[in-house]
């Protein structure tokens, strides 16, 4: 039997997580799986997902931003041979810089102005080749990552490749937000703290 998983446009780690699905229902009669994805990360996230089953992963590029990666599932196959570990964030991209986020706007002087620099300064962040280990959101900042923030979307981007987004919980709860946080986790001071003192660079927009 033979499936199609179609992950065009998927970000990380969606094409891991649909074609895992598809290898599940496959295990019991064996069958193949093809994935099309449109991006070289995903093409070696797959292959990690199949090789660390021990299943056999054949991968090809059919043009421009569109790969094939194609799973062969036997039956009796699938112990895992080594831990597989997904990244979203190419070599290179990964650094210990943390982004401390403490308002909704970006610089002093007017709000509607800073609002709007803020969400560019946060889009343009998802866009960089080197990205932040760490977003932290404490004070204002909180609302950025809560329901109805206009920087939703860029901020799960960024979380889907990889960055982490952690946001106070005192101060979500001193805004009444505690059920409206949309993207990263709750975190306490005691966390920030650390994320913060371990960093090799710490920017404030």
């Amino acid at each position: 039997m033979k499936k199609t998983v179609d992950a065009i446009g998927d970000v990380c780690p969606i094409p891991v997580v649909k074609t895992k699905k598809v290898i599940e229902e496959l295990k019991a009669q064996g069958g193949t799986v093809e994935t099309f994805v449109d991006n070289e990360i995903a093409v070696q996230n797959l292959t990690k997902l199949g090789k660390s089953s021990g299943y056999t992963v054949i991968s090809e590029k059919l043009e421009e931003k569109k790969f094939r990666v194609e799973i062969q599932i036997t039956t009796g196959e699938g112990v895992e041979t080594q831990k597989q570990e997904i990244s979203c964030i190419p070599d290179g991209r990964r650094q210990n810089t943390v982004v401390v986020i403490s308002s909704e706007c970006m610089g002093e002087g007017n709000p509607e102005l800073g609002t709007a620099l803020m969400k560019s300064y946060i889009y343009a962040l998802s866009q960089q080749n080197q990205l932040p280990s760490t977003i932290l959101f404490y004070n204002g900042g909180v609302k950025l990552a809560c329901k109805d923030a206009p920087t939703l979307d860029d901020l799960k981007s960024l979380e889907a490749q990889g960055v982490e987004i952690l946001a106070c919980g005192t101060c979500l709860n001193f805004y009444g937000l505690s059920e409206k946080l949309q993207v990263g986790t709750v975190t306490n001071m005691y966390v920030i703290a650390e994320k913060m003192g371990q960093a090799s660079l710490i920017i404030k927009p």
